[in-house]
């Protein structure tokens, strides 16, 4: 059974840091995207970063280039999410996702996901 388990959500202050990850299990994905999601409330789920399998190719959303890094250890079969300078629009619960294929292009749509975490509340005050 494949299971992606979300970890190191919090409240953290503007201007702080947060790392989150997502450890995989019952398969590995060292050759496809996995990826950050978010949803805040009373909103639709909208994506945050995706990385390729040998994270050679990462791709984010506007709003979080040059505060947010996506990366992966696949010895591990784990993704971060390293989230600098936060901002309170970026509280949400933050989902980890991975595709069960290999992919061309940096997939950002939820359908294009196959497995999904459980989510890992991150609040950020000012």
């Amino acid at each position: 059974q494949v299971q992606l388990v979300e970890s190191g959500g919090g409240l953290v202050q503007t201007g702080g840091s947060l790392r989150l990850s997502c450890a995989a299990s019952g398969r590995t994905f060292s050759r496809n995207y996995m990826g950050w999601f978010r949803q805040a409330p009373g909103k639709e789920r909208e994506f945050v970063a995706t990385i390729s399998g040998n994270s050679g190719i990462t791709y984010y959303t506007d709003s979080v280039k040059g505060r947010f890094t996506i990366s992966r250890d696949n010895a591990k079969n784990t993704v971060y999410l390293q989230m600098n300078s936060p901002k309170p629009e970026d509280t949400a619960v933050y989902y980890c996702a991975a595709r069960a294929t290999a992919y061309i292009s940096p997939p950002t749509t939820s359908r294009e996901y196959d497995y999904w975490g459980q989510g890992t509340q991150v609040t950020v005050s000012s």
